[in-house]
């Protein structure tokens, strides 16, 4: 059995609902974050890479023009010809309900985009998203929300100043799956003072709630960022190659069959990241998780 029959991945997923490749574009809507603004704090997760937080940086071009660039990358790479408008950057609910709605809808128009994948802060998706989301997907397109989450232990998620609390996640998880919406949540492993039993927890309570998608990635040190300058005080040790690939199987081996993976592992560019090294090499993290898995199967029956 491989990685990919044990966890089975969006990708396939997609392919198996549609009978064609589908693809995410990623979208930068010019969004900001509560926990930068003001409303909530200043500064963001300490995580966060601040520096690519400026406005003057971002001048994002058109929804239309960004899946125009999207689309020709990804038709030389997978040859797919059907999409996922993914509004990835930020706080992808906090705005104005009219301009959400002028927003996706402008994704939406564009004939080969399918669906949204709308990324964003379980603080941050009242009622009249959540409505609005359900209408789109109503009307038959593929819809998800990816909510945020990180760590189920509001002492976590403090100390890396997120903002929220796992009870506001348990309140848009629930409400979003009420409405009979896609649920994906994100998980991070190495956070500040955890250690794999947090992890295990975290994913436990996660599925007691109720997802239908995950994302799990290490957590990287990179430039520009508060743990960036916790880690060279010596304050944070990032997660060994090898503690990362058991962590990573044991959710695998902990997630319901119907659960579909989005990723198990994410990267940071050479440029910005700081430590660890690993985090570069996406492929040599997947096959390290899909190596363990095989070695837990042949260990149970040996024994």
């Amino acid at each position: 059995m491989t990685l990919a029959q044990q966890a089975p991945t969006f990708g396939q997923y997609l392919l198996q609902r549609y009978g064609e490749r589908v693809h995410k574009v990623a979208i930068d809507a010019a969004f900001t974050c509560p926990n930068r603004d003001g409303s909530k704090g200043i500064g963001g997760c300490t995580f966060c890479n601040n520096v690519s937080f400026s406005p003057n940086g971002r001048q994002p071009k058109s929804i239309a023009e960004q899946i125009a660039a999207g689309r020709r990358v990804v038709r030389k790479r997978t040859g797919a010809k059907k999409y996922l408008a993914y509004f990835q950057a930020y706080t992808n609910t906090y705005g104005d309900l009219q301009q959400l709605k002028s927003l996706y809808d402008s994704a939406l128009a564009e004939p080969d985009v399918i669906g949204l994948s709308v990324g964003t802060r379980p603080d941050c998706v009242p009622p009249a998203v959540l409505d609005l989301l359900a209408g789109y997907q109503a009307q038959g397109y593929e819809i998800w929300l990816e909510l945020g989450l990180q760590s189920a232990f509001d002492t976590t998620l403090q100390r890396v100043n997120r903002g929220h609390g796992f009870a506001e996640y348990q309140e848009s998880a629930s409400a979003a799956r009420a409405r009979g919406l896609k649920l994906c949540t994100h998980l991070i492993a190495g956070l500040p003072g955890e250690q794999a039993s947090h992890c295990h927890e975290s994913l436990r309570q996660v599925l007691e709630v109720g997802t239908d998608g995950l994302k799990l990635h290490p957590l990287h040190v990179v430039k520009g960022t508060q743990l960036a300058n916790q880690w060279r005080r010596g304050e944070y040790t990032p997660l060994t190659l090898e503690n990362y690939i058991q962590i990573a199987a044991d959710l695998v081996e902990m997630a319901p069959a119907g659960v579909v993976w989005h990723r198990l592992t994410g990267t940071a560019s050479r440029d910005i990241l700081l430590a660890p090294e690993w985090c570069a090499e996406k492929w040599r993290v997947l096959n390290g998780i899909e190596q363990e898995l095989r070695r837990r199967r042949t260990d149970r029956k040996v024994a």
